[in-house]
C-alpha cells in the first residue's frame, strides 16, 4: 500500500515540478526554518485560519526568547477544497526542506497527506482535521492540535440523552470525514442506550433536488431528532432546503455539529434569510477557556482582519484560535528540539531510488532526519495559549475537551450550557468544575431551556408518526382460552375484552392520535404461541401486539414491553375435597413440630421455677414424688393462669412473667385458628404445593402458547413428557376431573389471572399454595420503541384515577369459590410465627440460672466450713466437697443459715473456754 502511495505522489510531483532540493545537511541552528501550511483558503475556517497562523509567525519571529535567531518562514498554499490539489501542495511544500506542515483543514485531505509526512518523517499538525479515525498508529506523524470529533459526538448523544430522546437520524457527508463522526456519534449514543435509527448519507456533490430527495424521504420516518454532520460550504443549503419542505418547524430537532458556530462565529452579520433558516437549531462550539491571553488576541484580530483581508473584518472563531496556538505548540517544540542538540538534515529515500524509471528525478524528495525527535518535542509541550492550558494525553487528544452548547435564536445565538468531557453538561464553565470529581450522574446535568424550531420553548417529543397514511399494525392472539380477556367478533375485526379496553382507554390518554388496526393472529382454533406473535414484533412484522403477555426475561430481550397493567403469577390448580371435622379436630390449630416445642417449653419452665424456689419456698419441697407432680401441675397449670403456689423468689418471679405472656399468645392463637377451622369449610387436595408435585411424576396440564411450559421444563427441570397442553377452559375441567388414573393430570398450572376467571364458575377446584412466580402482563413494542415510554406513563395515570380498577371489575369480577383455597393448612400455626416468643422465654430462664448459680457459689463459699464440720469425721474433705455442694444446694436456705449461727456461737464460747483456762494457768504459775 505504500508503494502504491508513494508511486502516485511521484508520478504527480514530477509531473508538476522538475527542480530539485540539495541533501546537504545545514546548521544546527539555522538563520531561517522553513514550515508550510495547506488549507482552503476561501473556507470559512480558511480564511480565519490564515489570518492568525501569520500573526503567530509574527509574534514567534519577534520574541527571541522562543528561538533565539532563527526565523520562521512561512509558506501557506491553498488546497481549494481538493484531495488532489491537497496532496499535491504538501509535496510542493517538501521542496524547501520543510521541517513541519500546518493542516490540512478537511480530514479526507488529512488522509492522503499523513502518508506523505510519514514516509518523509514531517510532523503533520492540523487544528481542524477531526476526523476521529486520524489514530497515531496509522499515522504517526499526523498531531491533531484541536478537539476530535469523538468528544463532539459524545456531547451531542448526552444531550439527546439530556433530554430524553432514545432514537435519532444522522445526516451526513458522505465521505470519510461524515461516516467516521456518524460511526463515533452511534457508539456513544449505544452507551446512553440510544440508537441511530437510520444514517442518511449525503453527496459531497449533491444537487439541491437530491438534497431535497433525501429529505422527504427523512420526513416519512418516525425520529424528528435529525443530527447534521457535514461542511460549513454546504450545510447551510440542507438548512435552507429543509426550512422549503416546513422540516424546521415544530416538533423537528435539528442539532448541528461544530460547523455552523464557525459560520456564526466568523460572518457575525449573516444574511436574514440564511438566519431564518436555522431558527431553533442547536449547534457546538469548542469552549475556549477566558483568560488574558484571549482577550488581548480577540482586542487585536479587528486589526489583524483589517490589514490582512480585502474584504474587511472578519470574525473569529474557535478554529482560528487552536490555528494560532498550533504555530506557537511548534515554536516550543522546535525550540525544544534544539535545547537538545538536534540538527536540521535531510537525507535521500532509498525507497523513491527503487522508483527510479527514466529521466524521473527524486533527488529532491528527502526525509527530515530529526522528523521523529521533533514529533517527540511536539508531544511533550505543556504550555498556556489562548485556548488555554495545552498538553496532549498518552492517545495525542488535547486535555480537557470542552464545547459551549449554543442555540440559534433571533438575529444571534445564546448559549444554553456547557458539555466536558470531565462532567457532561452543565450552566458553569467547566474549568470550575475541573477541581471537582468527575460527576456525570443524571441529576448533575443541567441546560437552560431552548427555543426549539417553530419558536416553541416546549420541548420537542421527538417523533410523531409517520405521515405515509399507513396505520400501525397490533397484533392481536385470535384464540384466547378466556374470552374475558380477549375475543374476537364472530365474522369481523373487532375484537373486544379486558386487554383490549385496558389498550383503548391507554391510547385515549395520550396527547396525540394514533392510527391503529387490530390484526388477528393465529388460526383461530388453536390457542398461538404468544413467543412467535413476540417474535414478529421484534422484526417490526407488527408494530406492536396487545393482549395477555407476560413480561418475560427471554421476552424483554426481543421486544419493549410498557408498565405491566395486571399482576399475575404462576398457580397450581388442583380439584379438591371437602373435610369433616373429627375428633382429634382440636390438634389441627398446631403443627406437630409447634405441639413438641410448646410441651417442651412448658416443663422446662417447670423445672426451671423449681429450682429456683426449692431452697426458699416449702411449696417447692417434700418428698421426691411430690416435687415431680408439683413441677407438672406448676407447670401445666399456667395455661389457665390457675397456679396456687406462689412465688418468693424475684428471678422466677421474672421467668414467670414472660412465660405467661408467651401463654397468653398461645392460647389466643390457638382458639382464633380452632374456632376457624372448626366454623369454616375444610378444603383437601394430595398436592400441598408446588414442591410435592414437581416430586411426583404424575402429569401435568398447561395452556398452549404461554410461557408456562418453558419455565416448567428450563426453570423446574420437569420431563416434557409430564406435560400436557390444553387449548380451552372445558379441557382444563376435564383433564382435572378425570385425573392421572383417567388420563387427565392431576394439576393445572397456570396464570393467576386466568385461574381467578375458571374458578369462578367452578367450585370443585381450587388453589394450591401461593404464587410461585411473580410477573405482569405488559402491551409488547419493538424495541426502543417511543411509544411504549408513552403507553407506560398513560397506564400508571390510569391506574392512579381509578379507571383499570374500574376496567379490571367490569370483565374479572369473581365469585366466592374463585378464591378458596385449602383453608385447612393455611389456618394452622406454624413454629416460624412464634419462634420470637420461645427464644425470648428461653434466654430469660438461661439468664436467671445462671445468676442462681452465681449466688449459691457464692453462699457455698462462704458456708463451706461450716458445712464441712458437720460431715462425718473419717472422709477427706477433698471427696466430700462435692457431696456437700450437693447437699448445700438442696437444704433449704434458713436451715443453713441456722446451722451457721449456731456454729459461730459454738466457736465463740469455746474461745471464752480456752481463754479462762489460760488465765487460770498464768496465775498458778505465779503463785
Amino acid at each position: 500500500m505504500t508503494k502504491i502511495y508513494l508511486l502516485a505522489l511521484v508520478v504527480v510531483y514530477n509531473f508538476c515540478f522538475s527542480a530539485g532540493i540539495s541533501m546537504n545537511g545545514v546548521s544546527t541552528i539555522p538563520p531561517v526554518l522553513n514550515i508550510g501550511a495547506v488549507f482552503s483558503l476561501n473556507s470559512t475556517i480558511g480564511k480565519v485560519a490564515k489570518v492568525a497562523i501569520e500573526a503567530a509567525v509574527e509574534d514567534v519571529n519577534s520574541n527571541p526568547a522562543i528561538l533565539g535567531g532563527t526565523k520562521l518562514k512561512l509558506t501557506v498554499h491553498d488546497t481549494n477544497y481538493s484531495r488532489f490539489l491537497g496532496m499535491v501542495e504538501a509535496l510542493t511544500l517538501l521542496e524547501n526542506e520543510t521541517v513541519a506542515i500546518i493542516g490540512p483543514q478537511f480530514s479526507v485531505i488529512a488522509h492522503l497527506v499523513s502518508h506523505i509526512a510519514n514516509e518523509f518523517q514531517v510532523p503533520l499538525l492540523s487544528f481542524a482535521a477531526t476526523d476521529p479515525s486520524l489514530s497515531s498508529l496509522q499515522y504517526p506523524f499526523f498531531v491533531r492540535t484541536t478537539q476530535s470529533d469523538l468528544y463532539q459526538m459524545a456531547a451531542i448523544a448526552d444531550i439527546v440523552d439530556y433530554f430524553g430522546w432514545r432514537n435519532v437520524i444522522a445526516l451526513y457527508v458522505d465521505d470519510d470525514h461524515g461516516r467516521n463522526g456518524i460511526a463515533a456519534l452511534g457508539d456513544k449514543l449505544a452507551e446512553k442506550r440510544c440508537r441511530l435509527s437510520h444514517k442518511v448519507p449525503l453527496s459531497p456533490k449533491g444537487s439541491r433536488n437530491q438534497i431535497i430527495d433525501t429529505l422527504l424521504t427523512v420526513s416519512s420516518m418516525m425520529s424528528r431528532i435529525l443530527i447534521l454532520h457535514t461542511y460549513d460550504i454546504w450545510g447551510l443549503e440542507v438548512l435552507n432546503a429543509a426550512k422549503h419542505l416546513r422540516m424546521m418547524e415544530s416538533g423537528y430537532v435539528w442539532i448541528v455539529t461544530d460547523w455552523l458556530s464557525s459560520i456564526l462565529d466568523t460572518d457575525s452579520q449573516l444574511h436574514s434569510e440564511k438566519m431564518d433558516d436555522i431558527q431553533g437549531v442547536l449547534t457546538l462550539r469548542m469552549y475556549t477557556q477566558s483568560s488574558e491571553e484571549k482577550r488581548k488576541f480577540v482586542t487585536r484580530w479587528r486589526h489583524l482582519t483589517r490589514k490582512n483581508t480585502l474584504n474587511g473584518p472578519i470574525g473569529l472563531n474557535s478554529f482560528g484560535l487552536y490555528a494560532y496556538d498550533t504555530l506557537w505548540l511548534l515554536a516550543h517544540a522546535i525550540g525544544a528540539f534544539f535545547d537538545q542538540g538536534g540538527n536540521i538534515s535531510f537525507s535521500e529515500d532509498s525507497k523513491l531510488s527503487e522508483l527510479s524509471r527514466g529521466d524521473m528525478r527524486f533527488s529532491s524528495m528527502s526525509i527530515f532526519n530529526g522528523g521523529k525527535m521533533l514529533l517527540d518535542n511536539i508531544l511533550q509541550v505543556n504550555m498556556t495559549g489562548v485556548t488555554g492550558p495545552i498538553k496532549f494525553t498518552s492517545d495525542r487528544d488535547l486535555i480537557n475537551p470542552a464545547y459551549e452548547v449554543i442555540n440559534v435564536i433571533g438575529t444571534g445565538s445564546r448559549r444554553i450550557g456547557y458539555w466536558s468531557n470531565h462532567s457532561g453538561l452543565s450552566v458553569v464553565p467547566p474549568e470550575a468544575l475541573y477541581k471537582e470529581p468527575s460527576n456525570r450522574s443524571a441529576s448533575s446535568q443541567h441546560l437552560y431551556s431552548a427555543v426549539w424550531p417553530g419558536q416553541t420553548t416546549q420541548k420537542p417529543r421527538g417523533w410523531v408518526f409517520p405521515n405515509n397514511g399507513r396505520h400501525l399494525r397490533i397484533g392481536v392472539p385470535s384464540q384466547v382460552i378466556y374470552p374475558e380477556f380477549v375475543a374476537q367478533g364472530k365474522g369481523t375485526d373487532k375484537f373486544s375484552g379486558y386487554c383490549i379496553d385496558v389498550f383503548t382507554a391507554v391510547l385515549e390518554l395520550l396527547p396525540y392520535a394514533v392510527p391503529y388496526k387490530l390484526v388477528p393472529f393465529g388460526d383461530g382454533h388453536n390457542s398461538p404461541k404468544r413467543f412467535d406473535l413476540l417474535r414478529l414484533v421484534s422484526e417490526e412484522v407488527y408494530d406492536a401486539a396487545v393482549g395477555d403477555f407476560a413480561i418475560t426475561t427471554e421476552r424483554t430481550k426481543m421486544v419493549d414491553f410498557t408498565q405491566p397493567y395486571i399482576e399475575s403469577g404462576l398457580v397450581v390448580v388442583a380439584p379438591i375435597k371437602k373435610l369433616n371435622s373429627n375428633a382429634w379436630a382440636f390438634l389441627s390449630p398446631f403443627t406437630p413440630k409447634m405441639w413438641c416445642v410448646t410441651g417442651i417449653f412448658f416443663l422446662v419452665v417447670g423445672v426451671v421455677v423449681w429450682i429456683l424456689e426449692h431452697r426458699l419456698n416449702d411449696d417447692f419441697r417434700g418428698p421426691p414424688k411430690r416435687q415431680i407432680g408439683t413441677i407438672l401441675w406448676f407447670s401445666f397449670s399456667t395455661l389457665f393462669f390457675s397456679h396456687k403456689e406462689r412465688t418468693v423468689n424475684s428471678l422466677s418471679r421474672l421467668v414467670l412473667i414472660i412465660w405467661l405472656f408467651v401463654v397468653l399468645i398461645l392460647t389466643s392463637s390457638y382458639t382464633a385458628s380452632l374456632t376457624s377451622i372448626l366454623t369454616v369449610e375444610q378444603l383437601s387436595s394430595p398436592i400441598k404445593d408446588i414442591q410435592s408435585l414437581v416430586a411426583s411424576s404424575d402429569p401435568i396440564g398447561y395452556q398452549r402458547g404461554s410461557f408456562a411450559e418453558n419455565y416448567l421444563t428450563d426453570e423446574l427441570n420437569i420431563d416434557k413428557s409430564r406435560l400436557v397442553p390444553l387449548n380451552t377452559a372445558e379441557e382444563y375441567e376435564k383433564a382435572l376431573t378425570d385425573g392421572p388414573k383417567n388420563g387427565g393430570v392431576s394439576a393445572v398450572i397456570d396464570e393467576r389471572a386466568y385461574m381467578e376467571v375458571f374458578l369462578s364458575t367452578r367450585c370443585e377446584f381450587s388453589i394450591i399454595g401461593q404464587e410461585f412466580t411473580r410477573i405482569g402482563w405488559g402491551f409488547a413494542f419493538p424495541r426502543d420503541s417511543p411509544l411504549a415510554v408513552d403507553m407506560s406513563i398513560a397506564i400508571l395515570e390510569l391506574s392512579e384515577n381509578g379507571d383499570l380498577q374500574r376496567i379490571h371489575d367490569k370483565w374479572l369480577t369473581r365469585s366466592a369459590c374463585s378464591s378458596q383455597g385449602t383453608k385447612q393448612e393455611a389456618d394452622r400455626l406454624h413454629l416460624k410465627s412464634f419462634w420470637g416468643l420461645f427464644v425470648l422465654c428461653g434466654l430469660a430462664c438461661l439468664l436467671s440460672l445462671l445468676i442462681y448459680l452465681i449466688q449459691i457459689v457464692r453462699q457455698f463459699a462462704r458456708h463451706y466450713l461450716d458445712l464441712q464440720e458437720l460431715e462425718s469425721a473419717g472422709r477427706s474433705s477433698q471427696s466430700s466437697r462435692l457431696q456437700t455442694f450437693i447437699s448445700f444446694a438442696g437444704e433449704k436456705e434458713v436451715v443453713i443459715k441456722n446451722l451457721s449461727k449456731k456454729r459461730k456461737l459454738e466457736r465463740a464460747s469455746t474461745g471464752d473456754i480456752d481463754k479462762d483456762k489460760s488465765t487460770d494457768g498464768d496465775l498458778n504459775g505465779s503463785c
